[in-house]
């Protein structure tokens, strides 16, 4: 690549980079609903038609920030797969790792919870491929805390036949519990549960279901 190729490859990277950074803000600040192209394009200072240059439409941008979304849980996750202890016990640091990520990046976490709702297009657009693959990415570190777990014996190979199943599984759980505890504050305290108190005890739920049978 040319020097002057390669400089309009980093100018085009730094403009698709601000409006990202721009639409991540106001995702955050108003929720995905209050966001408009108009607005990202303001906010980044750069002119509307110009979005479209790098995006195709707002699902388009969504699908870039989910990839960012992605890959800043794979950090997260990779993170709790490195502390030490047993394979269970880097599962649940995954699942516990979730929920800081939630409460930490809330526009992330309901970036998630539309991802869960969405359903693979057959012939995906690059930022919607990019972002099934972080989210892939994803899936295969909790796939290989599994594998961990199964291979010294932490985790139950009753419930572990097959791991992929279980990863989903996990996922279904956690992202439930999670969401509960994010969003239904106030029921949970109607009903005399602190919002921590409830984590806690779901996710000792989940940890008595795949551990080994006692002797």
């Amino acid at each position: 690549m040319s020097y002057i190729a390669e400089r309009r490859e980093e100018e085009k990277e730094r403009r698709r980079g601000e409006f990202l950074d721009a639409a991540e803000t106001l995702y955050a600040k108003d929720g995905w609903e209050g966001v408009t192209m108009d607005h990202v394009a303001r906010t980044a200072r750069l002119s509307r038609a110009l979005v479209y240059v790098y995006f195709r439409d707002k699902d388009d941008l969504l699908f870039a920030i989910g990839e960012r979304a992605m890959k800043l849980l794979y950090q997260r996750f990779a993170a709790a797969l490195e502390t030490p202890g047993s394979g269970r016990e880097k599962v649940m640091a995954i699942g516990r790792a979730y929920m800081g990520y939630a409460l930490e990046f809330p526009h992330f976490f309901d970036f998630c919870s539309r991802f869960q709702r969405h359903e693979v297009s057959a012939a995906a657009a690059p930022n919607e491929a990019a972002c099934h693959e972080a989210g892939d990415a994803v899936m295969e570190l909790v796939v290989q805390g599994i594998q961990t777990g199964l291979a010294d014996g932490s985790i139950s190979p009753a419930v572990a036949q097959e791991p992929v199943m279980l990863a989903f599984s996990l996922w279904a759980f956690t992202h439930g519990i999670v969401q509960i505890t994010v969003t239904k504050g106030p029921d949970l305290a109607r009903h005399g549960m602190a919002m921590g108190d409830f984590g806690s005890y779901a996710f000792g739920l989940l940890d008595t279901l795949l551990r080994p049978p006692g002797p």
